[in-house]
């Protein structure tokens, strides 16, 4: 069977080309060997935010005399909390199957095999395509940490189905994914420990706005271990047992539960990538141009496998601009104004430059920082609660970079990240009117 566009992998990157080329008028195949919506979809963006949304529906509810509001007992009902992320869950993925099937998407379930560039194999079949696109997407690492086989541990999948909650939790790693689960079983009573390697959590985040949302769940009875190498693991009758070393010298934690965090990997094998010998970047990922194109005429790579951003909103707009260069449309691909966002509660947010990468990068910039306090609606919808709002700006006075600690950051930061994208200045940006009152008002403040 021949198709104009075949497409490996049906997570954000893949479903997206796949419905773009439909619509584009291309005949198109899509093969994906587990569920459709990818990692993002089945077991990490959706679902983490949907037990996290009932992790702060829970703090409001205990919290609700700040507002003048009494519920004289709050609890929650674990199995179902799981139950209802489970439902979000398979309704989005109907709906990522309706609009394929309307944008008449041919699709396949099962492990492709690529034979060339023009040829894919799945199952007994075998198909032709015009053009191939990469979108695998990428998998949870394991550290080769001594003891690892022998421990009985939590990947972020396992951790959101337990319907049970342990009475401790240590997390390796604190990064976003780390930070998340924290957040969630540290809002429903676990006592909760995280192990981080590096110096301050939420690498890549804004170092001061991270030490701030680790000083509040340190207050919430979160334990941090910075600075702390993971140096081997067992399994005792109490539980996991973690041993480290850090400056201060070599310690344990014990913890019933155990969750591994280090991060997420691409993946690269078991789908003969290694038969387009594609051409590669000096850290070994694939080298795509600013169309996604690879080395090979008619390859394109969009999402994880790319290596740049393990993020999904990266991995959409990947996958547009290769259709779109497939379909003969002008389009380019630009990572000037990626944001990255911690759905913690309170959520941290960010979008270009940060204070240290403009460092690194020799750019002189100024920062303007604003307490959220300056916002009303922050002031009326967070009583009690500290924020922090960051921008940077070049010698031009144009905006470089914006950070935001505080409810809702998720939501304003593309506000600054438009901002980046269009190279507007700060006199430019305040020139905008801004709807009174809401919390993305705090950067005209900040101007």
């Amino acid at each position: 069977m021949k198709y104009q566009v075949i497409i490996i992998g049906g997570g954000p990157a893949g479903y997206t080309a796949a419905e773009a080329a439909g619509k584009g008028g291309l005949s198109v195949l899509l093969i994906e060997k587990n569920s459709l919506g990818g990692v993002c979809l089945n077991e990490g963006c959706i679902p983490t935010k949907t037990l996290l949304y009932s992790a702060k529906t829970y703090d409001s509810a205990k919290h609700a005399s700040k507002y003048a509001v009494n519920i004289p007992e709050v609890s929650f009902d674990l199995p179902k909390i799981i139950a209802r992320k489970s439902k979000v869950v398979r309704k989005l993925v109907l709906g990522v199957k309706a609009k394929l099937t309307a944008n008449n998407v041919t699709i396949v379930s099962g492990e492709a095999q690529i034979i060339d560039k023009n040829t894919v194999r799945c199952g007994e079949e075998t198909y032709e395509g015009e053009n191939l696109i990469l979108c695998t997407g990428s998998e949870t690492f394991i550290p080769p940490i001594p003891g690892v086989d022998a421990v009985n541990y939590w990947t972020h999948r396992d951790a959101l189905d337990s319907k049970e909650l342990p009475a401790s939790l240590a997390i390796v790693g604190g990064g976003v994914i780390g930070m998340e689960f924290a957040s969630f079983f540290n809002s429903l009573g676990v006592q909760v420990t995280v192990v981080e390697m590096m110096d301050e959590i939420l690498g890549g985040m804004d170092k001061e706005l991270s030490a701030l949302l680790r000083a509040e769940y340190a207050k919430r009875g979160i334990k941090f271990l910075l600075g702390t190498k993971v140096i081997g693991l067992s399994q005792t009758e109490e539980g996991a047992v973690v041993s480290y070393e850090n400056a201060e010298g070599n310690g344990s934690v014990v913890a019933e539960k155990l969750l591994m965090s280090v991060g997420r990997r691409p993946v690269t094998k078991g789908f003969g990538l290694e038969n387009l010998n594609l051409e590669k970047t000096e850290r070994g990922t694939i080298r795509v141009n600013e169309k996604m194109q690879t080395s090979v005429s008619g390859v394109y790579v969009c999402g994880d496998l790319t290596g740049f951003s393990l993020l999904a909103h990266t991995a959409v707009r990947e996958a547009e601009v290769a259709v779109h260069s497939i379909l003969g449309k002008e389009d380019t691909m630009s990572y000037r104004a990626i944001p990255g966002v911690v759905y913690t509660n309170p959520e941290i947010a960010g979008v270009g430059e940060t204070e240290e990468s403009a460092s690194t990068k020799g750019i002189n910039y100024q920062v303007i920082k604003l307490p959220m306090a300056y916002s009303g609606r922050f002031v009326a919808e967070n009583e009690g609660v500290n924020g922090v709002c960051k921008v940077l700006l070049d010698e031009q006075q144009r905006v470089i970079g914006a950070h935001v600690l505080g409810n809702p950051a998720s939501e304003i930061i593309t506000l600054a990240g438009t901002a980046i994208e269009l190279g507007l200045t700060a006199a430019q940006w305040k020139k905008i009117v801004f709807p009174h009152p809401t919390v993305g008002e705090i950067f005209r403040e900040a101007l």
